[in-house]
């Protein structure tokens, strides 16, 4: 009979059999990934179609446009502690051009004014370029930027454009990077070794606030270590202690220590916000 196993050549002739085995599995071994890439692709259809939410996995980067490359990269990493992810440069061209300023260009022709004269650089013809530094901190990256002029070295000298005069917090389209202070770190002590190592450093733009009145800088540099923390212990920031501090380009920065039940709020938000995702809330 066809179907006698004893009359299989399968069987009879062993090594055809493993030949027809192996076929099969790599079949089957074929067909997984095949099968895995159409699982995924039918997920990135739906998320393709869904919120935009859903389709952001969180804050890649925060940046920061500095006057002197090599100053601003000291700071976030020889004080601040970051570490260089990867640095690149001397951008030039239409095409990055185009990308970074389209906006600002037509703002000059409509006000029919050189666009040089309201801070946009030619990186279409060469005559300025742009150099990039990311920076690594333990749950985000600070990219540093510098637009200088073609005959400028890389990361050395200063920036093409004038920094802004204007440096309050309350100018809207301000923006500041927050840093967050470890629980058991001492926040007054901190303040006052930041702004010692960024002096020793020649860093002078380095200045935190205090949370007593002063009226000079005299003033500012003798109030005692205490009023370095702004500690906030009512309301719904209750266990937030905070201070607003000058970088060394005059960027604003903040840092942070939550403690208490401020910080279970962000806990419970941080955890209800990873279910929701998980479950394709957003």
């Amino acid at each position: 009979m066809a179907n006698d196993p004893k009359n299989s050549t399968d069987i009879a002739d062993p090594g055809r059999r493993e030949l027809i085995v192996a076929a099969g599995a790599i079949a089957v071994a074929a067909a997984a990934p095949a099968a895995m890439t159409q699982t995924s692709n039918d997920a990135s259809a739906r998320r393709n179609s869904g919120s935009l939410g859903g389709r952001l996995q969180g804050v890649q980067h925060f940046g920061l446009t500095v006057q002197n490359m090599d100053r601003a990269f000291a700071f976030y990493t020889e004080v601040l502690g970051g570490t260089e992810v990867m640095r690149d440069g001397d951008f030039q061209g239409e095409r990055i051009h185009n990308t970074l300023l389209t906006d600002q260009e037509i703002v000059a022709r409509e006000r029919k004014v050189n666009p040089r004269t309201i801070g946009i650089p030619d990186l279409k013809g060469g005559e300025q370029r742009l150099d990039v530094r990311f920076i690594q901190f333990d749950n985000v990256v600070i990219e540093l930027l510098q637009y200088r002029d073609a005959r400028q070295p890389m990361g050395g000298g200063e920036s093409w454009a004038e920094p802004r005069d204007h440096m309050s917090p309350a100018y809207p389209r301000s923006m500041h990077i927050c840093f967050y202070i470890r629980d058991d770190v001492d926040f007054n002590q901190f303040i006052h070794d930041l702004e010692a190592e960024s002096a020793r450093r020649g860093m002078t733009q380095v200045k935190a606030n205090r949370v007593v009145t002063v009226r000079t800088e005299k003033e500012r540099l003798a109030a005692p270590s205490s009023a370095n923390t702004n500690r906030i212990t009512e309301g719904k920031s209750n266990g937030w202690s905070l201070i607003y501090c000058k970088g060394p380009e005059g960027e604003q920065l903040e840092f942070v220590q939550a403690l208490g039940p401020v910080k279970q709020t962000f806990s419970n938000a941080f955890e209800a916000r990873r279910r929701l995702v998980a479950e394709g809330g957003i």
